[in-house]
């Protein structure tokens, strides 16, 4: 068995972390999907993540370990959304 966002829950996801990129960056981003990669494509940098992972802990009611956190997490938008929704 597999486990898997329901559609609605990844969406919901996948939307607070761009708009928590965009805080971040401190920059509209209308064409970030899922595929963008933060760090290559939007300059996403170590102090970012931190920021980042804040910002996601207030808006999604979330706690990360910080012993779990691997940089493939952050490698595109999807990569993070799932982890923050296995943290959830």
């Amino acid at each position: 068995m597999t486990q898997t966002a329901e559609p609605a829950a990844q969406e919901q996801t996948v939307a607070a972390v761009r708009q928590a990129l965009a805080e971040v960056l401190d920059r509209e981003l209308p064409d970030l999907g899922p595929d963008a990669k933060l760090f290559d494509d939007y300059g996403l940098d170590s102090t970012g993540v931190l920021d980042l992972l804040m910002r996601l802990e207030e808006v999604l009611d979330v706690e990360f370990d910080t012993e779990e956190l691997e940089m493939s997490h952050f490698a595109t938008v999807r990569t993070l959304a799932d982890y923050v929704a296995a943290a959830r």
